[in-house]
């Protein structure tokens, strides 16, 4: 009777202990991996680049060291823009990167980032999580055997940096203006000649007068990139990018691969670098934007009928590119129903709350 009562006790000690020895063996029996990630920025914009090296932090360390993920910004092994072909080909199994640089391959990439009078940052984020957005842009990724996850949102932009004031809708006609994506598009129908150019590539062609104005992010960015020192007009808001996402690519035959472990740990670090861009973006700009004005340069809201010219002329681009693209309207459709609604909600809380609070200074 004891000796099967200590047989019956051994055996279930064993079996505690098999189940607490088996996550350890398995962790141990994980492989350790070296990848690539190409950035489509430069290492001076420690905001949008530093997403990168944030996310590869996290998950080496969530990987206990196992999944280490090199980080190369634009240029070091591809073109800024080339990112995506990069992962797509497998010269790296990851990209960091605007999905609307990839316009010109299909305008669908731009709802992965921002398209003319769309959405907020918040309201981005929460038709990819809780709308049908993150599901739509799979499907659509799909084809270029990219698997896509969020990669930081810089919040509103501004409108640029100008050589010469924008007084009317007429003073946009020539304007040799570097804008990417869909916005490049819907200014052309004014007359405007928009340049695609990278980050880092912009400054030198504002400088020999290659073009006459230039958008990129924001204060902290463009202070960054010294654009106030060539062109004296600063304009707001960036219409086209009213919360501009970026984006983490992996590629799907690497990311089939992986451990269910592996794909757990780049799914929890792309969220938590996703947050820390926008939290960056919010704290710097403020300050970026004081040193700016006491440098002397005009900040400036484009003219309302300048405004209603874009509007009016981003409606009839989309028109244009539901009737004539397939993928590009599955996608509208969904995303100007969520963008409508969300519309109808923060006109009524956020909106008044900002017109009243953000007028007055507390002491």
């Amino acid at each position: 009777m004891e000796r099967r009562s200590f047989l019956k006790k051994a055996a279930a000690g064993a079996s505690v202990g098999a189940a607490v020895a088996a996550p350890a063996l398995a962790a141990d029996a994980l492989p350790t991996l070296n990848w690539r990630l190409t950035s489509s920025f430069p290492k001076s914009l420690d905001t949008i680049f530093g997403a990168s090296e944030v996310f590869a932090a996290r998950v080496k360390e969530l990987t206990d060291g196992k999944l280490n993920i090199r980080v190369f910004s634009a240029g070091e092994i591809v073109p800024g823009t080339a990112v995506l072909d990069a992962v797509q080909n497998g010269t790296v199994e990851m990209g960091h990167t605007a999905s609307y640089y990839y316009f010109g391959k299909d305008p669908t990439f731009a709802f992965d980032t921002a398209v003319p009078f769309g959405l907020t940052s918040r309201q981005q984020t929460a038709w990819m999580l809780h709308g049908n957005g993150m599901k739509l842009m799979r499907e659509f990724f799909a084809e270029y055997n990219v698997v896509n996850f969020l990669g930081g949102n810089t919040g509103t932009q501004m409108g640029g940096w100008f050589r010469k004031e924008i007084k009317t809708v007429a003073d946009l006609n020539g304007l040799k203006f570097r804008v990417g994506g869909f916005a490049g598009r819907v200014l052309s129908k004014l007359g405007t000649v928009p340049q695609q150019i990278a980050g880092g590539d912009i400054y030198p062609a504002l400088e020999k007068g290659t073009i006459d104005a230039a958008e990129w992010v924001g204060p902290y960015d463009d202070e960054k990139l010294g654009f106030n020192k060539i062109a004296k007009f600063y304009y707001y808001p960036g219409w086209w990018e009213g919360g501009a996402q970026l984006s983490f690519y992996v590629s799907k035959k690497e990311w089939d691969k992986l451990p269910k472990q592996y794909q757990a740990a780049i799914e929890v670090a792309t969220h938590e670098a996703h947050n820390d861009m926008q939290a960056k973006y919010d704290a710097r700009n403020p300050a970026a934007l004081g040193r700016l004005l006491a440098q002397k340069i005009n900040l400036k809201p484009f003219p309302q009928p300048v405004m209603d010219a874009c509007f009016k002329a981003a409606q009839e681009t989309f028109t244009e590119e539901v009737a004539k693209n397939p993928k590009f309207a599955k996608v509208y459709t969904d995303w100007v129903n969520f963008r409508n609604n969300q519309g109808q909600w923060f006109g009524v809380a956020e909106q008044a709350f900002a017109r009243f609070n953000f007028g007055k200074a507390l002491k």
